[in-house]
């Protein structure tokens, strides 16, 4: 059985830069890659710090943007999960 965990990538990510672990973000990202049977060494990618929403308890969410090295389009449901909101 999937191991479940109630956290989204994107919370885990704010969190490591809140934190000053941000070094480690990349890693996140790959090993997330990794367990949904995509080639971490086949995506750039890149952060973007933005304005937490109205409302949320955080100052600031960071984004992930998946650009494949190859050229084609990256998998829609893929950035979408990348960047679900819990």
């Amino acid at each position: 059985m999937g191991r479940l965990n109630p956290y989204t990538l994107q919370m885990e990510l704010t969190r490591m830069f809140e934190n000053g672990q941000s070094f480690f973000a990349t890693t996140k990202v790959h090993d997330w890659l990794k367990e949904r049977h995509h080639n971490p060494a086949d995506y750039d990618i890149i952060f973007h710090q933005k304005p937490a929403p109205p409302g949320s308890k955080s100052v600031m969410v960071v984004e992930v943007e998946l650009r494949r090295k190859d050229g084609q389009p990256v998998d829609p449901w893929l950035q979408e999960q990348a960047n679900l909101h819990a």
